[in-house]
């Protein structure tokens, strides 16, 4: 661990962190290909997320007459916040500077403020989408958050330890253990991270209809450079998620020394476990249709009884055992 928290540590962490955000499109692009076979549509090309992200820098920035500085800073600080956020996620490696340095909490902690700002852009200009978009972020939100933290404590309190790293630790060293918590945990977060990343069935982030639109209302009015951070954020939001449920849950094959082979081998296993979620989320999204507005609370309400269950479930089962 030592060894890590010198120079080499610290242009791995920065080699792993430019690795999630260039990496980021081609999970998306990987997702979209995979909905379209499974929909007996004309796939997309695996890169085409990137010709779209490029397409979008190249056009020139149109902003409305009413919009304040807010609007124009706010897709850097989302994409900012976004980007420090996937830093101290272990992708390849733990015990990085940037795993070490930051816990769980933190983490909530920049989405949440990337959140924020996304919320008032949607409101800043003053149209009747934005603002419809930024209201029903913050109701998805403020049932989300709760859930999310609740299934990360859950195993957080096994390791006790808020760092994500030593959490990863705790679980190598225990091996293969079927824990009842930790299943109730992973579907709250399951259900979390559909919500949070706008995905079917709570969000539909291939449609611009009025009574189904929730983070594209917020961005509606963005276009050029700033359209193109605000969709490279989101997403890196997926991966974010993506990686937090293959890494956490599963952690098997993520590089504990910084060897060139144990970080290929690193490599090999997070792209074969968000393969693997991509195909789950794509058979998710083609069989599920988008519930109406008024169901999402019901919809996160069951993900934070899971979260309860999960932490209920530590301490009756597991606390002193």
């Amino acid at each position: 661990m030592a060894d890590l928290l010198n120079l080499q540590g610290w242009l791995l962490a920065l080699l792993q962190t430019a690795l999630f955000v260039t990496a980021a499109p081609l999970l998306v692009g990987w997702l979209r290909l995979l909905k379209a076979r499974l929909q007996n549509r004309r796939a997309p090309a695996l890169t085409q997320p990137y010709r779209d992200l490029a397409k979008l820098f190249r056009k020139e920035a149109i902003v409305a007459d009413t919009a304040s500085p807010l609007f124009r800073a706010a897709p850097y600080v989302v994409f900012s916040a976004t980007v420090v956020t996937a830093a101290v996620i272990p992708l390849l490696a733990v015990h990085l500077p940037t795993a070490i340095i930051a816990d769980v909490i933190v983490l909530v902690g920049f989405l949440g403020l990337a959140r924020f700002f996304l919320a008032l852009a949607g409101m800043d200009v003053g149209t009747a989408f934005g603002g419809m978009g930024s209201s029903r972020e913050m109701t998805i939100a403020s049932l989300a958050e709760p859930a999310m933290l609740m299934a990360i404590f859950t195993l957080t309190m096994t390791a006790q330890s808020t760092n994500i790293s030593h959490a990863i630790d705790f679980l190598l060293a225990q091996g293969v253990v079927l824990r009842p918590s930790f299943m109730f945990a992973l579907l709250a977060l399951l259900l979390v991270a559909v919500a949070e990343t706008g995905r079917v069935p709570v969000d539909n982030p291939t449609t611009h209809l009025e009574l189904t639109m929730v983070h594209e209302a917020m961005i509606l009015e963005y276009s050029g450079r700033h359209l193109a951070l605000m969709e490279w954020a989101a997403q890196l939001k997926l991966m974010i998620y993506g990686v937090l449920i293959a890494n956490i849950f599963s952690p098997w094959g993520i590089a504990q020394e910084s060897t060139p082979t144990a970080l290929l081998l690193g490599l090999g296993a997070i792209a074969g476990k968000l393969m693997l979620l991509c195909v789950v989320l794509a058979v998710s999204e083609t069989v599920l249709a988008k519930m109406r507005l008024f169901r999402v609370p019901g919809y996160l309400n069951l993900a934070f009884l899971f979260a309860l269950l999960g932490m209920l479930s530590h301490v009756i089962l597991e606390v002193g055992a």
